[in-house]
């Protein structure tokens, strides 16, 4: 059986995929698709803001509801073991939970002559999933290195020039393996064959993703739509156009650098 590595990578998946519950579950109780939950009971009568009264009013998206489940179900399966690994995935399965909540937004309906906004219905919402997955994202790039605590509990520092790890910071025990290179056993297919970009200078341009092996260029013929029209009525007709396209991939590494990792 292949090793999972406690990696900075993992720390992402089981964050992401626990948020990714919460929102799936707090937006299925909201559109009445289970039966179990529904719009957030709290969230009833009477409250104030800095803008002053408000009524609590709409659906607001019941999010602890979510949070709870998706504990109960997620971290099942860790609490049955206690060791390094799981610890580690249930403080970063906790990361991706509450970070769904923290992108909650008030939502608000202005009652009144011209909306005047004299009387005001509110309701609580959940953001764009694009948010909580760019906030874990930077939780990843700042990801801190843990070893367990002598009583098995908790977490210290692996450097000690480094700060200690939050409740909100992601945490990981092993270093990443290298991704450039094919290696089963880490799960890292390697990048050879990977399409890039020739023009960008981030992850996904040809100097990064090829780790320096350098990149082959294809032409292909590709078929667009263009030349669009609008018909009245109701309808857009458009040509098929064809034209070439450089398409850049990672150069696979050297046979003997290749063997090693495999």
């Amino acid at each position: 059986m292949a090793h999972k590595p406690g990696s900075r990578e993992a720390a992402f998946v089981y964050a992401i995929s626990s948020a990714g519950v919460v929102y799936a579950l707090t937006r299925a109780c909201s559109q009445g698709e289970l039966k179990t939950c529904n719009c957030d009971p709290q969230k009833r009568g009477r409250a104030n803001d800095e803008k002053g009264e408000f009524d609590w009013g709409g659906c607001s998206d019941n999010v602890n509801y979510g949070i709870k489940f998706a504990k109960a179900f997620i971290d099942a399966k860790e609490r049955t073991v206690r060791d390094a690994r799981a610890l580690m995935n249930l403080h970063n399965n906790r990361c991706g939970r509450t970070a769904v909540k923290r992108f909650m937004n008030m939502e608000c309906k202005c009652h009144g002559v011209s909306g005047s906004c004299t009387l005001r219905t509110c309701w609580m919402a959940l953001s764009d999933f694009r948010k909580t997955g760019d906030y874990l994202r930077r939780k990843y790039n700042g990801a801190v290195e843990v070893t367990m605590n002598q009583d098995g509990t908790g977490f210290a520092v692996a450097n000690k020039a480094f700060r200690k790890a939050t409740k909100n910071d992601l945490v990981y025990f092993e270093n990443s393996p290298d991704y450039c290179l094919q290696d089963k056993a880490a799960g890292s297919l390697g990048t050879a064959g990977r399409v890039c970009n020739k023009t960008s200078r981030g992850t996904d341009g040809c100097e990064v993703m090829c780790c320096g092996r350098g990149y082959d260029t294809t032409r292909v013929m590709q078929i667009t739509k263009c030349e669009c029209k609008f018909k009245w009525c109701c309808a857009v007709e458009c040509k098929d156009c064809e034209e070439a396209v450089d398409i850049h991939t990672c150069k696979a590494p050297k046979r003997a650098e290749w063997l090693d990792k495999t």
